[in-house]
């Protein structure tokens, strides 16, 4: 018996055993999300944050300067009014946001700031999105423009910090594409299969 002969030999095919085939497979399903929220109502949300971190700093502020006979027109970004503003500014939408998850211009306009993966927002996060972020956008407010034109509105703090801003009670119905795999078996074809020469 040669080599040849006895490698066939023991070459075993398979017996109406079943073939497993892999069928993609599209699904358009709707989904109810929340809808985020677009450039102009943030905008009007950050004007009347503005006024009311003015307002506080004009009456905690202005008195105690006024009282020591300090200098309030100083406009170095050094200058003890402009770093005392600056930590009003900064704690305002950092506590706020922690414990509320939206400031007080926010809830004028019905906005949330929400995690992406709906997890609650931690220090961290809200230091990112608030801190630094707001810093970048501060010293170039051209940057605010983006969430005009991101998707979900996502502007460069909600970037930073994994975040978006949604409008409270308000849902939109989206299409969404899914492709499914789905397997099938199929029965082994003997006719099809390829048998030992012998």
């Amino acid at each position: 018996m040669s080599e040849f002969e006895n490698n066939d030999s023991n070459v075993s095919l398979p017996n109406n055993e079943a073939v497993p085939t892999i069928i993609k497979q599209t699904k358009i399903i709707e989904q109810i999300e929340e809808k985020t929220a677009g450039f102009w109502m943030r905008l009007w949300a950050f004007v009347f944050d503005i006024l009311i971190v003015s307002a506080i700093v004009g009456i905690v502020v202005n008195p105690i300067f006024h009282l020591f006979d300090w200098s309030l027109s100083e406009e170095k970004w050094y200058s003890p009014m402009t770093i005392i503003s600056g930590l009003f500014y900064y704690a305002y939408f950092v506590l706020t946001t922690k414990y509320w998850q939206q400031t007080l211009g926010k809830m004028i306009f019905g906005l949330k700031v929400k995690h992406l993966n709906d997890e609650k927002l931690g220090w961290l996060t809200v230091l990112f999105r608030e801190v630094v972020g707001r810093f970048i956008s501060n010293k170039l407010p051209i940057i605010y423009i983006m969430v005009a034109f991101m998707p979900n509105n996502k502007g460069l703090n909600d970037i930073i910090a994994d975040t978006v801003v949604i409008q409270e009670k308000v849902f939109v119905k989206r299409r969404k594409e899914i492709i499914q795999e789905i397997t099938k078996k199929d029965e082994f074809d003997g006719e099809n299969s390829i048998s030992p020469i012998g």
